[in-house]
């Protein structure tokens, strides 16, 4: 009996020991499985974002052309007989590296698009800036025209007339010349200047002196338009030169040649294109000579004579040069 009892209390013992045991094995076995699903997840969720980084950063599929900022470290040799990781671990690296990767190409990416928009605010201000700078310039100055309609700003305001001859215009009545060794290469850069070829002989000598004068070759300039009125005193283009002629000494740094030359041509042409012009710069010439009051009976007798004939824009300034002549 005794021994009945022993072998019935061993066998329960022996049913609940295997109950135990079977039930670790299968808790053991549940949980890396479980845990190996979850870690392929991510692992598929970080390559599907990665993989639409890429079409992102390289749409023609080059990739492969760039070299990788971002490389994989190289670990040390594994010693023979070192068990090898499970999987759950391999998943679980491949997830960090993946992870960091994706944080690296995000921070780079923002700070690309960050100095992509410096960029672009950087070039609208001086965009804006350029156009308020050129619009300055153009307004409300009198204009000579030449044969293509190309306009040039008015000799008076120096700072126009330097951005239309490329070179500085004296100031207070100084005068610029080049030196004697200069003329030679000169006469060799005039000689660069295209002469245009239209039938018309005035018009062509006209506009030959324009643009000796618009690339700043004054004393070529000057001898071609003397040249235009000497030859063609009939060409509606012989006021046109004449009043080119003393801007060209103007802009050179010699009011007293350039209020002959306009002088010149109110009395010489009074019903010509250019006669108003000529005046105007004719009060700008004396208020460089220090003749204020020269200049100030210049603009009263282009008021009596040209009133209703000059621009709006014309009259205003012609209201400027009094103010700053004094004028009663």
């Amino acid at each position: 009996m005794m021994i009945e009892g022993r072998g019935r209390r061993m066998n329960r013992l022996w049913l609940g020991t295997g109950s135990a045991v079977g039930a670790m094995m299968l808790v053991a076995g549940i949980a890396p499985a479980t845990a190996q699903s979850n870690v392929e997840g991510r692992v598929g969720r970080l390559e599907s974002e990665m993989r639409a980084v890429q079409r992102k950063v390289f749409p023609n599929g080059n990739a492969a052309m760039v070299e990788p900022q971002i490389s994989p470290e190289t670990s040390a040799a594994v010693p023979a007989g070192t068990p090898a990781t499970s999987p759950v671990t391999d998943l679980n690296n491949r997830v960090v590296a993946l992870e960091q990767q994706m944080a690296t190409m995000t921070g780079q990416i923002e700070q690309t698009q960050y100095r992509l928009r410096q960029i672009e605010d950087q070039f609208a201000a001086y965009k804006k800036a350029t156009d308020a700078k050129l619009a300055g310039q153009g307004a409300g100055a009198p204009r000579d025209v030449d044969a293509a309609g190309v306009t040039v700003p008015s000799a008076p305001r120096a700072a126009a007339a330097e951005a239309a001859s490329g070179k500085p215009v004296a100031r207070g009545g100084g005068v610029l010349t080049p030196p004697d060794d200069a003329a030679p290469a000169r006469a060799a850069a005039a000689s660069g200047i295209e002469k245009p070829s239209t039938g018309d002989a005035g018009e062509d000598a006209y506009v030959y002196g324009y643009r000796l004068y618009a690339a700043g070759k004054y004393p070529e300039a000057e001898a071609q338009l003397k040249q235009v009125v000497a030859t063609y005193p009939k060409h509606r283009r012989a006021s046109y030169a004449q009043n080119l002629l003393g801007r060209s000494y103007l802009d050179e740094g010699k009011p007293s040649l350039a209020s002959i030359a306009f002088y010149d041509n109110y009395k010489k042409f009074p019903e010509g294109e250019r006669a108003p012009d000529s005046l105007y710069y004719l009060g700008q010439s004396l208020t460089k000579l220090n003749k204020p009051a020269d200049a100030c009976k210049v603009y009263g007798e282009l008021t009596d004579v040209y009133g209703d004939k000059i621009s709006a824009s014309m009259k205003a300034d012609i209201a400027k040069a009094r103010v700053t002549a004094k004028c009663k």
